[in-house]
Protein backbone atom coordinates (compact mmCIF):
# COMPACT_ATOMS: atom_id res chain seq x y z
CA UNK A 1 0.00 0.00 0.00
CA UNK A 2 2.99 2.15 0.99
CA UNK A 3 4.46 1.68 -2.85
CA UNK A 4 0.99 2.01 -4.07
CA UNK A 5 0.81 5.49 -2.34
CA UNK A 6 4.20 6.39 -3.09
CA UNK A 7 4.10 5.83 -6.85
CA UNK A 8 0.33 7.87 -6.88
CA UNK A 9 2.03 10.96 -5.19
CA UNK A 10 5.28 11.06 -7.78
CA UNK A 11 2.32 10.50 -10.65
CA UNK A 12 0.39 13.08 -9.41
CA UNK A 13 3.36 15.64 -8.97
CA UNK A 14 4.76 14.95 -12.04
CA UNK A 15 1.21 15.39 -13.82
CA UNK A 16 1.43 19.00 -11.64
CA UNK A 17 5.13 19.41 -13.01
CA UNK A 18 4.47 18.88 -16.84
CA UNK A 19 0.80 20.90 -16.23
CA UNK A 20 2.60 24.08 -15.59
CA UNK A 21 6.14 23.18 -18.06
CA UNK A 22 4.09 23.06 -20.95
CA UNK A 23 2.81 26.11 -21.95
CA UNK A 24 6.02 27.69 -21.44
CA UNK A 25 7.47 24.95 -23.59
CA UNK A 26 4.79 25.99 -26.16
CA UNK A 27 5.65 29.62 -26.04
CA UNK A 28 9.42 28.67 -25.96
CA UNK A 29 9.11 26.33 -29.30
CA UNK A 30 6.73 29.01 -31.07
CA UNK A 31 9.07 31.43 -30.41
CA UNK A 32 12.12 29.54 -32.94
CA UNK A 33 9.58 29.96 -35.96
CA UNK A 34 8.59 32.19 -38.13
CA UNK A 35 5.61 34.53 -37.49
CA UNK A 36 4.16 33.20 -40.95
CA UNK A 37 4.85 29.82 -40.40
CA UNK A 38 2.74 29.93 -36.44
CA UNK A 39 0.27 32.06 -38.40
CA UNK A 40 -0.44 29.37 -40.70
CA UNK A 41 0.09 26.50 -38.35
CA UNK A 42 -0.67 27.60 -34.71
CA UNK A 43 1.21 27.12 -31.78
CA UNK A 44 4.19 24.45 -32.10
CA UNK A 45 5.25 22.33 -30.25
CA UNK A 46 8.76 21.11 -31.48
CA UNK A 47 11.83 23.52 -32.19
CA UNK A 48 12.24 26.22 -35.67
CA UNK A 49 15.02 27.21 -37.15
CA UNK A 50 14.86 30.63 -36.13
CA UNK A 51 15.91 30.57 -32.88
CA UNK A 52 19.19 32.97 -33.00
CA UNK A 53 17.56 35.31 -35.92
CA UNK A 54 14.38 35.85 -33.79
CA UNK A 55 16.12 36.21 -30.52
CA UNK A 56 19.22 38.45 -31.31
CA UNK A 57 16.56 40.85 -33.15
CA UNK A 58 14.52 41.21 -29.83
CA UNK A 59 17.00 41.66 -28.03
CA UNK A 60 19.06 44.44 -30.17
CA UNK A 61 16.20 45.75 -32.10
CA UNK A 62 15.15 49.36 -30.95
CA UNK A 63 11.51 49.45 -29.89
CA UNK A 64 8.94 51.56 -28.25
CA UNK A 65 7.11 54.38 -29.63
CA UNK A 66 9.89 57.02 -30.28
CA UNK A 67 12.11 53.74 -31.04
CA UNK A 68 14.96 55.03 -28.21
CA UNK A 69 15.47 51.37 -26.44
CA UNK A 70 16.24 47.87 -26.67
CA UNK A 71 14.96 44.95 -25.13
CA UNK A 72 18.48 44.23 -23.82
CA UNK A 73 18.21 47.82 -22.07
CA UNK A 74 14.67 46.81 -20.42
CA UNK A 75 16.23 43.58 -18.92
CA UNK A 76 18.92 45.89 -17.62
CA UNK A 77 16.98 48.33 -16.10
CA UNK A 78 14.79 45.86 -14.64
CA UNK A 79 17.39 44.06 -13.16
CA UNK A 80 18.92 47.56 -11.77
CA UNK A 81 15.50 47.75 -10.41
CA UNK A 82 14.62 44.64 -8.45
CA UNK A 83 18.21 44.26 -7.57
CA UNK A 84 17.75 47.33 -5.63
CA UNK A 85 14.71 47.15 -4.11
CA UNK A 86 15.28 43.27 -2.80
CA UNK A 87 18.78 44.90 -1.01
CA UNK A 88 17.55 47.80 0.47
CA UNK A 89 14.16 45.70 1.51
CA UNK A 90 16.21 43.20 3.32
CA UNK A 91 18.64 45.85 4.95
CA UNK A 92 16.13 48.30 6.07
CA UNK A 93 14.20 45.73 7.52
CA UNK A 94 17.10 43.43 8.90
CA UNK A 95 18.19 46.69 10.95
CA UNK A 96 13.88 47.91 11.78
CA UNK A 97 13.30 44.48 13.18
CA UNK A 98 16.48 44.50 15.04
CA UNK A 99 15.86 47.70 16.47
CA UNK A 100 12.10 46.79 17.69
CA UNK A 101 13.19 43.44 19.07
CA UNK A 102 16.63 44.09 21.14
CA UNK A 103 16.41 47.96 21.75
CA UNK A 104 13.84 48.60 24.73
CA UNK A 105 12.23 51.39 22.62
CA UNK A 106 8.95 52.77 24.70
CA UNK A 107 5.38 51.25 22.31
CA UNK A 108 8.14 49.51 19.99
CA UNK A 109 4.84 46.58 19.38
CA UNK A 110 2.91 49.85 18.62
CA UNK A 111 5.47 51.45 16.51
CA UNK A 112 5.89 47.86 14.68
CA UNK A 113 2.09 47.44 14.07
CA UNK A 114 2.15 51.17 12.40
CA UNK A 115 4.45 49.58 9.80
CA UNK A 116 2.67 46.51 9.58
CA UNK A 117 -0.46 48.28 9.12
CA UNK A 118 0.77 49.98 6.18
CA UNK A 119 0.57 47.00 4.35
CA UNK A 120 -3.47 48.07 3.78
CA UNK A 121 -2.16 51.37 2.17
CA UNK A 122 -1.73 50.01 -1.48
CA UNK A 123 0.64 51.87 -3.89
CA UNK A 124 -2.12 53.50 -5.98
CA UNK A 125 -3.72 55.26 -3.07
CA UNK A 126 -0.41 56.90 -2.29
CA UNK A 127 1.18 57.13 -5.63
CA UNK A 128 0.55 60.85 -6.22
CA UNK A 129 2.09 62.20 -3.29
CA UNK A 130 4.60 59.73 -3.83
CA UNK A 131 5.20 60.99 -7.28
CA UNK A 132 5.79 65.04 -5.78
CA UNK A 133 8.10 63.79 -3.50
CA UNK A 134 10.12 62.15 -6.32
CA UNK A 135 9.78 65.40 -8.80
CA UNK A 136 11.09 68.08 -5.98
CA UNK A 137 13.70 65.86 -5.25
CA UNK A 138 14.67 65.33 -9.09
CA UNK A 139 14.60 61.77 -8.91
CA UNK A 140 12.35 61.44 -11.94
CA UNK A 141 14.05 59.12 -15.08
CA UNK A 142 16.27 57.88 -12.76
CA UNK A 143 16.89 54.74 -10.62
CA UNK A 144 16.64 55.99 -7.46
CA UNK A 145 13.20 57.05 -8.12
CA UNK A 146 12.54 53.69 -9.14
CA UNK A 147 13.78 51.90 -6.50
CA UNK A 148 13.46 54.09 -3.35
CA UNK A 149 9.67 54.42 -2.87
CA UNK A 150 8.88 50.92 -2.77
CA UNK A 151 11.86 49.95 -0.79
CA UNK A 152 10.46 50.02 2.56
CA UNK A 153 8.53 46.30 2.97
CA UNK A 154 6.42 45.70 5.86
CA UNK A 155 5.69 42.25 5.45
CA UNK A 156 9.86 41.26 5.29
CA UNK A 157 10.06 43.75 8.66
CA UNK A 158 7.84 41.12 10.15
CA UNK A 159 9.57 38.06 8.74
CA UNK A 160 12.70 39.49 10.45
CA UNK A 161 11.03 40.28 13.60
CA UNK A 162 9.36 36.84 14.09
CA UNK A 163 13.08 35.10 13.61
CA UNK A 164 14.62 37.77 15.96
CA UNK A 165 12.00 36.76 18.79
CA UNK A 166 12.98 33.14 18.21
CA UNK A 167 16.46 33.34 19.10
CA UNK A 168 17.46 32.62 22.25
CA UNK A 169 18.00 35.42 25.18
CA UNK A 170 21.32 33.84 26.33
CA UNK A 171 23.09 34.62 22.60
CA UNK A 172 22.63 38.24 23.53
CA UNK A 173 24.29 37.36 27.16
CA UNK A 174 26.82 35.63 25.79
CA UNK A 175 27.68 38.67 23.41
CA UNK A 176 27.83 40.99 25.79
CA UNK A 177 29.98 38.86 28.34
CA UNK A 178 32.41 38.33 24.54
CA UNK A 179 32.90 42.40 24.83
CA UNK A 180 30.60 42.78 21.83
CA UNK A 181 28.59 45.72 21.53
CA UNK A 182 25.22 46.64 19.76
CA UNK A 183 26.54 46.87 15.95
CA UNK A 184 28.54 44.32 16.12
CA UNK A 185 25.96 41.51 17.81
CA UNK A 186 24.07 42.61 14.65
CA UNK A 187 26.57 41.94 12.36
CA UNK A 188 29.01 39.17 14.19
CA UNK A 189 25.63 37.35 15.16
CA UNK A 190 22.49 37.87 13.68
CA UNK A 191 23.33 38.48 10.12
CA UNK A 192 25.08 35.63 10.05
CA UNK A 193 21.90 33.62 11.47
CA UNK A 194 19.50 35.25 9.34
CA UNK A 195 21.11 34.38 6.08
CA UNK A 196 18.85 31.65 5.32
CA UNK A 197 15.68 34.16 5.69
CA UNK A 198 17.64 36.94 4.40
CA UNK A 199 17.65 34.41 1.03
CA UNK A 200 14.09 33.64 1.18
CA UNK A 201 12.99 37.31 1.85
CA UNK A 202 15.56 38.78 -1.34
CA UNK A 203 13.63 36.46 -3.85
CA UNK A 204 10.28 37.66 -2.67
CA UNK A 205 11.39 41.43 -3.11
CA UNK A 206 13.69 40.99 -6.26
CA UNK A 207 10.19 39.03 -8.11
CA UNK A 208 8.05 41.90 -6.36
CA UNK A 209 10.26 44.37 -7.86
CA UNK A 210 10.74 43.17 -11.47
CA UNK A 211 6.66 42.87 -11.78
CA UNK A 212 6.19 46.13 -10.89
CA UNK A 213 4.39 47.81 -13.83
CA UNK A 214 2.31 51.02 -12.49
CA UNK A 215 5.05 52.76 -10.81
CA UNK A 216 7.92 52.22 -13.35
CA UNK A 217 5.19 53.83 -15.80
CA UNK A 218 4.27 57.23 -13.44
CA UNK A 219 7.67 57.62 -12.50
CA UNK A 220 9.48 57.45 -16.60
CA UNK A 221 8.95 59.75 -19.09
CA UNK A 222 11.78 59.09 -21.29
CA UNK A 223 12.45 55.37 -22.85
CA UNK A 224 15.70 54.76 -21.62
CA UNK A 225 14.02 54.07 -18.38
CA UNK A 226 11.62 51.30 -19.29
CA UNK A 227 11.60 48.23 -17.28
CA UNK A 228 10.16 44.48 -18.98
CA UNK A 229 6.84 44.53 -17.76
CA UNK A 230 6.35 47.95 -19.51
CA UNK A 231 7.99 46.78 -22.67
CA UNK A 232 5.75 43.47 -22.48
CA UNK A 233 2.77 46.02 -22.60
CA UNK A 234 3.95 48.17 -25.61
CA UNK A 235 6.38 46.44 -27.48
CA UNK A 236 5.25 46.16 -31.00
CA UNK A 237 6.41 43.00 -33.72
CA UNK A 238 5.77 39.69 -34.74
CA UNK A 239 4.48 37.06 -32.86
CA UNK A 240 7.14 35.20 -32.93
CA UNK A 241 8.98 38.22 -31.48
CA UNK A 242 6.81 38.68 -28.48
CA UNK A 243 6.89 34.95 -27.45
CA UNK A 244 10.47 35.32 -27.21
CA UNK A 245 10.22 38.49 -25.37
CA UNK A 246 7.86 36.63 -22.61
CA UNK A 247 9.94 33.90 -22.60
CA UNK A 248 13.65 36.21 -21.97
CA UNK A 249 11.78 37.77 -19.59
CA UNK A 250 11.11 34.99 -17.30
CA UNK A 251 15.03 34.36 -17.15
CA UNK A 252 16.28 36.54 -14.35
CA UNK A 253 13.67 36.19 -11.29
CA UNK A 254 14.37 32.27 -12.41
CA UNK A 255 18.15 32.32 -12.57
CA UNK A 256 17.76 34.02 -8.71
CA UNK A 257 15.06 31.61 -7.32
CA UNK A 258 18.06 28.86 -8.38
CA UNK A 259 20.97 30.52 -7.45
CA UNK A 260 19.28 30.67 -4.11
CA UNK A 261 17.18 28.21 -3.91
CA UNK A 262 19.06 25.74 -1.50
CA UNK A 263 18.91 29.13 1.18
CA UNK A 264 15.05 30.50 0.07
CA UNK A 265 13.67 26.57 1.08
CA UNK A 266 15.89 26.46 4.49
CA UNK A 267 14.54 30.21 5.03
CA UNK A 268 10.77 28.97 4.49
CA UNK A 269 11.21 25.81 6.61
CA UNK A 270 13.72 27.17 9.38
CA UNK A 271 11.54 27.23 12.06
CA UNK A 272 9.75 23.71 10.91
Amino acid sequence: MNRITFSLNHLILIFGLLLMIAPVWIIFASSTHTSLFINTNGLQFLLGDNFIDNYSSVLFKTSGFFQEITALKMFFNSFIMATGIATLSVATSLMAAYGLVYYRVKYSSFIFWLIFITLLVPLELRIMPTYEIMSNLNLLNSYMGLILPISASAIATFFFRQFYKSVPDELLESAKLDGANSWKFFIDFLVPLSKTMIAAVFIFMFVFGYNQYLWPLIMTTTEQYWTVVMGLKTMYGSISHRFAFVIMSMIPPVLIIIFLQRWFIQGIFQDK
